[in-house]
């Protein structure tokens, strides 16, 4: 079974916009997924639809083996969702936004104290648990992010552009995170990003989407290899390729 499936998916919003428009896409269980598009293209719209933030117009979308409209309680217990913009208390100390999280989690009382501990060592924050999050870096902050997405263990993470607004060094180090995640606990990664080089790197497969629904999917050396064949390309090429006009960094912020 897959890890997320989606058939025909439609969205429009009252103000007449169509947002999704027949989307359709498989995501295999333990893969990091990318969602590349520009602005407007629909990959937002898509990920609250997985997340349920908000309902189809039509389709039929299943997520860890829930539907999202028949079982979206079912969907979720299963997922765990990092937003763009961090949601950490930076009032509270790292320990105590992760140990709140399981708890609005249903995370079992008696196990909420040593998942919390096993957190922070994975992340590599145990030595500044007790701070509180204010002094901590970039980095630091969006790496707890990171915790609370994972703290009662899901199936199916979302990341919206989760390394917006960090250095090299630490973006990379995120990157090594999520793919430790995909080796160690087989868990199912969907990302949106607006940088070509994340998905590139981090990604086992992406699709480019634009208007709405899926250009093209597959790993990111199967796409550079049908635009280029036997030269080598970007993924801003395979862009360029299958929508008609080159990548412009600005317009892929959402």
């Amino acid at each position: 079974m897959s890890a997320i499936s989606v058939e025909n998916l439609c969205k429009t919003y009252r103000n007449g916009v169509k947002a999704v428009d027949g989307l359709s896409l498989r995501i295999e269980s333990g893969e990091i997924f990318g969602l590349l598009g520009p602005n407007g293209a629909g990959k937002s719209t898509t990920v609250r639809v997985l997340a349920t933030l908000t309902a189809p117009d039509s389709g039929v979308v299943q997520v860890a083996g829930c539907d999202v409209l028949g079982d979206p309680h079912g969907v979720r217990r299963r997922i765990g969702y990092v937003a763009q913009a961090s949601g950490v208390d930076k009032w509270a100390t790292g320990r105590e936004n992760l140990t709140l999280q399981a708890q609005l989690q249903r995370v079992p009382s008696a196990t909420i104290t040593a998942r919390v501990e096993e957190v922070l060592k994975w992340l590599d924050l145990l030595d500044a648990s007790d701070r509180i999050v204010k002094t901590y870096s970039g980095g630091m902050k969006r790496r707890l992010d990171l915790g609370m997405g994972l703290i009662h263990q899901p199936h199916v993470l979302f990341l919206d552009e989760p390394t917006t607004g960090l250095d090299p060094e630490t973006r990379a180090a995120l990157w090594r995170d999520l793919r430790r995640l995909r080796q160690e606990q087989k868990l199912t990664v969907l990302i949106t990003t607006h940088y070509l080089d994340e998905a590139d790197q981090l990604c086992d497969r992406l699709a480019i989407i634009d208007h709405g629904k899926v250009v093209v999917t597959g790993s990111p050396a199967e796409l550079k290899k049908k635009v280029g064949g036997d030269t080598v390309v970007s993924l801003d090429d395979v862009y360029l390729h299958y929508t008609g006009h080159r990548f412009d960094a600005g317009e892929w912020r959402e």
